[in-house]
């Protein structure tokens, strides 16, 4: 694996457009075949190479958050960053900066900062001023959650926007800090019936990913609660669902008692 350095007109202008039509428009510097991009809005380096103008392509990250939700196997090549990854094509590659980017900007505390940024300057004393910043860090969260679940309900492929919710699976008012509420890692991108059911704890998931439905909930309703595929978790998801399982099943089980009838 020789890369080409420096790198020849023809890399670099394929390296360069690359970047640019994936979000890191910042040109930094060339070392050692490696040239190196950044974003305004995306966290994290990326380094790109080729061994030729017809490739392989190659694509170093300084981003462990992104490297760890990647899935793809690393290169074993020396270089810059904290992982290297090969491509034999330029598409192949285009793909992946695509992901790089909406990982970028969701991982692990771009919203926080994101947040911080636009209310730093806004007032809170009344009730009316809170609910402006909540409802600033909510439009984040939503938004942060479309690019980390690529605007698709990953239980059921929707992608209408005016159909998909940004679902907490810990709730806004029971997080601790800024920091858990906008944490993507605690949110899932479900459509409006899925969101309905699991923020009432009709529906939770295992640790697979798989929905565990409520026994209370009727024939007709279980029917229309279809889904295509398990949800893809990482181990943060796991964690913060752990929670809401034992919220669901103290509400299935406050169901089943004449007492505790919601």
């Amino acid at each position: 694996m020789m890369i080409e350095a420096p790198q020849s007109f023809v890399v670099r202008e394929e390296c360069q457009k690359a970047a640019s039509q994936n979000g890191f428009r910042r040109i930094l510097a060339e070392e050692a075949g490696w040239l190196a991009f950044a974003s305004t809005t995306a966290k994290g380096l990326i380094y790109l190479a080729a061994t030729g103008s017809s490739g392989p392509w190659y694509l170093a990250l300084d981003h462990l958050g992104i490297i760890q939700e990647f899935g793809l196997p690393a290169a074993d090549m020396s270089g810059p960053g904290h992982a290297r990854f090969a491509f034999n094509t330029l598409g192949a590659l285009y793909a992946v900066l695509r992901r790089v980017y909406e990982l970028g900007v969701s991982l692990p505390d771009a919203p926080l900062r994101e947040f911080e940024l636009r209310v730093a300057d806004l007032p809170r004393t009344t009730e009316a001023e809170r609910l402006v910043v909540q409802r600033i860090g909510q439009d984040i969260f939503r938004a942060r959650l479309m690019d980390y679940w690529r605007g698709r309900c990953p239980l059921t492929g929707i992608s209408d926007a005016a159909l998909l919710r940004a679902s907490h699976i810990i709730p806004w008012a029971d997080c601790e800090s800024d920091a858990e509420r906008l944490d993507v890692h605690n949110g899932l991108l479900l459509s409006a019936l899925w969101d309905a059911a699991f923020d009432r704890a009709l529906v939770t998931f295992d640790d697979e990913g798989t929905p565990e439905i409520s026994p209370s909930l009727s024939e007709q309703a279980r029917a229309e609660l279809r889904w295509s595929s398990p949800i893809s978790l990482t181990d943060e998801h796991r964690r913060r669902l752990t929670r809401h399982r034992e919220r669901a099943r103290g509400a299935s089980a406050g169901r089943e008692s004449p007492s505790g009838a919601l």
